[in-house]
C-alpha cells in the first residue's frame, strides 16, 4: 500500500470530500500533533493545503493509510521500519522480519518466566538463586597457572598476577571478568592446580609466568553464589542436579567467576561469585 501522498493547493482539489485536520484526527481517534507528527515524518501528507490560513485536509481514502500505520505500529513496526514499507521495500519481506523478531522475543520471554517460576517453586533446592544457561562470548585473557595448597590461597595468587599484569602493561576488559578456571577432575582440599584468567583488551608478551589466550565462546549452566567460598559446594550440589535433571554434560573447564569479594566486602555475606559450567545437551 503507498502511504506517502504528495499534497496539493486546496484550490486545485477536486471531487473528494475534505476534511479539516481536527475532524479527520476526531474520526481516526488519534490526535492532531499525530497527524503533524506523520506529515513531519514523510508518511502521511495532507491531501491539500489552504495557501491562504495553513489549514490542512484529509480525505476519506486516507484513512486506509492511516489504519495501516496504526496496525503496524501496534505491531511493534519502527516508524523507521514503517518508512521503508512506505518507500517502497518488500512488505512481505518486510512483515516476515518483523516476525521473526517478534518469535525470538516471546522465547526470550519465555526464559525470563522459566526463571520467575524457578523464584516462585516451592520445591526446595540447596540453590539460592537460579540456574540459567547462557553464551559466554569469546573472551582474550591474561592467565597464569600455578598449584595452591588450599581455596584460601586464590587470595595470594590474585596480588601476584595483578602486579605482572601491570608490568607488561595490560588493560583489563570492560566489564571486568576475572575467573579461576580448575584443571584437574574431581574434588581436591590441597594440592588443586587451577589456572586464573583476566580479561583483557589485547594480549602483551608473555613474562614471569603470564600468558595470553583466547578462550572460545561456550555455552554455560550459570548460577550465583552469595557468601564464603567455603559453601560453595552447595551451590555445585544445585548445578550439577540442575545438569542431570535437563539433559546437560559438561563440556569444558569449570569456570568460578568472582563479581565481589575480599577486596570489595568486609563481610564474607557480601561476597558474590558466578559458578559457570561449560555445558551440551546429551543428544550432542
Amino acid at each position: 500500500m503507498q502511504m506517502k501522498q504528495a499534497h496539493k493547493p486546496c484550490e486545485e482539489k477536486t471531487g473528494d470530500t475534505l476534511y479539516k485536520i481536527g475532524m479527520f484526527a476526531a474520526m481516526n481517534h488519534v490526535t492532531v500533533k499525530t497527524l503533524r507528527f506523520y506529515e513531519e515524518q514523510g508518511l502521511l501528507i495532507p491531501a491539500c493545503i489552504n495557501q491562504e490560513n495553513g489549514y490542512r485536509y484529509y480525505t476519506l481514502s486516507q484513512m486506509a493509510v492511516l489504519h495501516q500505520i496504526t496496525a503496524l505500529k501496534r505491531a511493534g513496526f519502527t516508524l523507521e521500519e514503517i518508512a521503508r514499507i512506505h518507500s517502497g521495500a518488500d512488505e512481505q519481506a518486510v512483515l516476515r522480519k518483523k516476525k521473526s523478531e517478534l518469535l525470538a522475543k516471546i522465547a526470550d520471554l519465555t526464559r525470563q518466566i522459566a526463571v520467575v517460576d524457578g523464584y516462585l517453586s516451592e520445591q526446595k533446592t540447596s540453590l539460592s538463586a537460579p540456574v540459567l544457561v547462557k553464551t559466554i562470548p569469546e573472551t582474550t585473557v591474561a592467565a597464569m597457572k600455578t598449584r595452591i595448597e588450599s581455596y584460601d590461597s586464590l587470595f595470594d595468587v590474585m596480588p601476584k598476577m595483578g602486579a605482572l599484569m601491570e608490568k607488561a602493561g595490560c588493560t583489563c576488559a570492560l566489564p571486568e571478568y576475572c575467573f579461576t578456571k580448575y584443571l584437574e577432575p574431581g574434588y581436591k582440599e590441597e594440592d588443586i592446580l587451577v589456572e586464573t584468567c583476566e580479561a583483557v583488551t589485547e594480549a602483551k608478551e608473555e613474562t614471569s609466568g603470564l600468558y595470553f589466550k583466547t578462550l572460545p565462546e561456550i555455552q554455560a549452566a550459570c548460577v550465583f553464589h552469595r557468601g564464603s567460598y567455603g559453601t560453595l559446594s552447595e551451590s555445585y550440589e544445585g548445578i550439577l542436579k540442575y545438569l542431570e535433571e535437563n539433559g546437560y554434560e559438561i563440556a569444558g573447564d569449570i569456570r568460578e567467576s568472582y563479581i565481589d569479594g575480599v577486596w570489595n566486602q568486609e563481610d564474607e555475606s557480601g561476597w558474590l561469585t558466578e559458578i559457570q559450567i561449560p555445558v551440551r545437551k546429551k543428544s550432542e
